[in-house]
Parts: C-alpha cells; sequence; structure tokens
C-alpha cells in the first residue's frame, strides 16, 4: 500500500514539474516576442505584410470625398496614398462614422484617421499625432442676406455644427457665447447637413472648418454665404494613430517631409486648392 502511494506521490510531482516548466517556457516566449516587438517598433520597422487601413468621413470635401463615379478621392487620400507608397506600406480607405472615429481607432477597425483631422488638446490625450501638415480655422457662416455680422448678433439665435468636431470643441470651450444662444447647438454628423441646415433656414449660422467651407462654397456659389471676421480660432491637421504606434508615427512623419521636399506635397495642394 505503502508502496503504491509513493509511486502514485511521484508521479504527480513528475506531472506538476513538466506543467510549470511548459508554462514558464510559454511564458518566457511570449515575453520574448513581446521584446522583439517592442524593439521593432523602437527600430522604427513596419509590418510591410499588413495593410493598414485609413479611417475618414467621405463626405468632406476637399479632404476626403466621393466623386461623379463613387470613387473615394481627395486631397487627404491621394497624400495617405503617396505617403504609404513612400513608406512600402499598402494601404486602404474606409468611411467610418465620425462622431465615433476614436473608437473605431482603439478598436483596431482602422490604423490612421486622416480627413482633415484637427489637433487639440482633448484628442492629443487619445491618440498619437503626426506631424501637422496644413493649417486650418474654424470660420462661421451665414447667409448672404443675413442681418448677423458677428459672434455677438448670434444672441439668441440658433447654430449647427458637426457633431464629435474640433468645430464643437471650439465652441464649447466660449462659455459665454454658448449661453447667449437660445439654444445649445444642433449637431448633425456631417458639414453637408449643416450647410443643408442653413440653407433651408433652419439655423442662423454654421460653424465650419475653412477648408471644407471654402471648397463648398466654390461648388454651391459663393455668392450665396457670407463668411464673418469673428472665428473660433486656428488649428492644424495632422493624422492620427493609436498611442503605441511610435514606429508608424515615425515612418510616416519622415514620408510626409520627404512629400514637402520632392515637390508631391504641392502638387496634390495645386490640384484641390487652386484659385
Amino acid at each position: 500500500m505503502k508502496k503504491k502511494l509513493f509511486t502514485l506521490t511521484a508521479l504527480l510531482m513528475i506531472l506538476l514539474v513538466g506543467c510549470s516548466g511548459g508554462a514558464n517556457k510559454q511564458e518566457n516566449k511570449e515575453a520574448n516576442d513581446g521584446g522583439n516587438n517592442a524593439k521593432q517598433e523602437a527600430a522604427g520597422e513596419l509590418d510591410k505584410s499588413k495593410t493598414y487601413v485609413l479611417g475618414m468621413d467621405d463626405t468632406f470635401a476637399p479632404m476626403g470625398f466621393r466623386d461623379e463615379k463613387g470613387e473615394l478621392v481627395g486631397f487627404d487620400v491621394e497624400l495617405a496614398q503617396a505617403a504609404a507608397k513612400e513608406m512600402g506600406i499598402k494601404i486602404e480607405c474606409q468611411p467610418i462614422d465620425w462622431t465615433v472615429k476614436e473608437t473605431e481607432l482603439d478598436s483596431g477597425n482602422v490604423d490612421f484617421l486622416w480627413n482633415g483631422y484637427s489637433i487639440t488638446p482633448e484628442r492629443e490625450k487619445k491618440v498619437l499625432f503626426s506631424d501637422p501638415y496644413m493649417d486650418n480655422r474654424q470660420i462661421i457662416i451665414t447667409l448672404k442676406d443675413s442681418p448677423v455680422n458677428s459672434k455677438a448678433d448670434l444672441a439668441g439665435k440658433r447654430i449647427t455644427v458637426q457633431g464629435e468636431s474640433s468645430a464643437l470643441e471650439a465652441v464649447m470651450k466660449d462659455d459665454a457665447f454658448v449661453k447667449s444662444l437660445a439654444e445649445p447647438p444642433v449637431e448633425y454628423a456631417t458639414n453637408t447637413e449643416c450647410f443643408k441646415d442653413i440653407e433651408a433656414k433652419r439655423c442662423d449660422a454654421i460653424v465650419v472648418d475653412e477648408v471644407l467651407a471654402r471648397y463648398y462654397m466654390k461648388q454651391n456659389g459663393e455668392e450665396n454665404y457670407k463668411v464673418l471676421e469673428d472665428n473660433f480660432g486656428e488649428e492644424k491637421f495632422a493624422v492620427g494613430m493609436r498611442k503605441d504606434d511610435a514606429a508608424l508615427q515615425e515612418a510616416l512623419n519622415k514620408a510626409l517631409a520627404k512629400l514637402k521636399e520632392d515637390g508631391t506635397y504641392d502638387e496634390i495642394y495645386k490640384k484641390y486648392f487652386a484659385d
């Protein structure tokens, strides 16, 4: 009986030691793999076997939108394609709900937020930004025949903005202005809807990215709108990535610098912003 108990105990000890050793080996392997990935990232190496996904608002002309054939085009689209070629990676554009763009990025559904994406202190807490590549302002637009000529004239009136946009952030920071309105800013999913709102005279003004607004008004009759001298501040466009995508950020910054240096950036810019 004692012999059988000894044999059983010895067998259990062997199994426990074996399992423990296997677990340690697996943990060591995972730790080594993680270390290798960290070293690769620190060295600025990218996974060139994958296709990187660019998240965009496909109504944000001229940065990213659909042409008459339904194809995705725009300044940011072409700039991203040129940068991807420079980095030696594959890229594809994916329209997303812009109001939940950071969630799409964090979940891994997209790898870039690249579509007139403004740098703000709030966003810097959530994403890793590339170097800025274009200046922008948040401007106030009314209809040509509107009596509104300043921020002060909007007291007791209604304004419209794109939801979860830098325009909304800029407006909400001006507490005195917001309190002077008849109601909180009305939010739409796209800037195009904001323009339709003011054209239907459902609001008195819209606050929108100048880059988009100038392009939209040029396409739809600049004589129908009025841009106020007052605005909600200047900002810069950049590309958003996940906080741990340091290698991607480094490679992208180098690519953007090269595109500006060799004239590619200017060629794309003239295509969409020529007078």
